[in-house]
């Protein structure tokens, strides 16, 4: 995926729900090697409003938000202290250059292919006692991924869009995540899943989450027919509103996550 098709404004239209999972990480994330100044990477930062989040909870720390799209970086740029700095580096190649008390990242491994295999690296790059923290989003099988996928495989949209989305492999389940972590011998483990039914408001309102996320791509391929743009997202949209109601509080979407806290051992 193109980093460049990112666009931070949509990204933040659900600010407070995908904000979330992380804090609900970070509590289950214990004391830090080098606390109170522990140094900590926030792969794949987005436009830094959950790397706002580590200097609250580690005021301290030296923190350091990577991510690969410069839209992304520009907004999260904006918010840079003398101890919280944003660089660009992409998930699939970024390797520890010093020893991290954390890294942690956010709603991002899903778009790295094959990121377990990366555990390896990054845990040699914890200090000891250090922690690998992540979520992904485990929603593949939703509706609206589903539907998605359906439709980009039609007969209408194949020949452009078949092949581009991803599918329920671009994450494992949590049991795969615990055996490669305790696999890499991490001295403690922590895997688990949550859904949340989050309840979102406006017009279309599951259609305006996906346009940040799931359907970057598509809008991506489509960019340069604005028609064929458009005729996509209707047809999308009307599978939205038969799959997830508009009901008298709003739309209920419910959302499934996938946690892991692993610690490395101290020796």
């Amino acid at each position: 995926m193109s980093a460049s098709v990112w666009d931070p404004g949509q990204y933040l239209h659900h600010a407070e729900h995908r904000a979330r999972p992380f804090l609900d990480l970070l509590a289950r994330v214990g004391e830090l090697p080098g606390a109170p100044r522990p140094r900590i990477a926030d792969l794949g930062c987005g436009p830094g409003n959950v790397t706002l989040l580590l200097a609250d909870r580690w005021p301290g720390g030296r923190i350091t938000g990577y991510d690969n799209s410069p839209q992304m970086l520009e907004r999260a740029r904006a918010q840079a202290t003398a101890t919280l700095d944003f660089a660009e580096a992409d998930a699939v190649e970024w390797v520890p250059s010093e020893p991290y008390g954390l890294i942690v990242s956010n709603a991002l491994l899903q778009w790295v292919p094959g990121h377990a295999d990366r555990f390896p690296a990054w845990l040699d790059g914890l200090a000891p006692g250090g922690t690998l923290a992540f979520q992904v989003p485990g929603n593949f099988t939703a509706p609206s991924h589903v539907l998605l996928r359906e439709l980009a495989e039609s007969r209408r949209w194949r020949d452009r869009l078949a092949g581009l989305l991803r599918h329920d492999d671009a994450v494992l389940e949590p049991a795969a995540y615990y055996d490669r972590l305790t696999g890499a011998g991490c001295a403690a483990v922590d895997v688990w899943e949550t859904t949340y039914l989050q309840i979102l408001h406006g017009e279309d309102a599951v259609l305006d989450w996906t346009r940040g996320t799931s359907l970057r791509p598509v809008l991506a391929a489509l960019a340069d027919d604005p028609e064929a743009r458009d005729a996509f997202l209707t047809a999308y949209r009307d599978l939205l509103r038969t799959a997830y109601p508009e009901g008298p509080h709003g739309t209920v979407f419910p959302f499934r996550r996938i946690f892991a806290v692993a610690r490395k051992g101290e020796g």
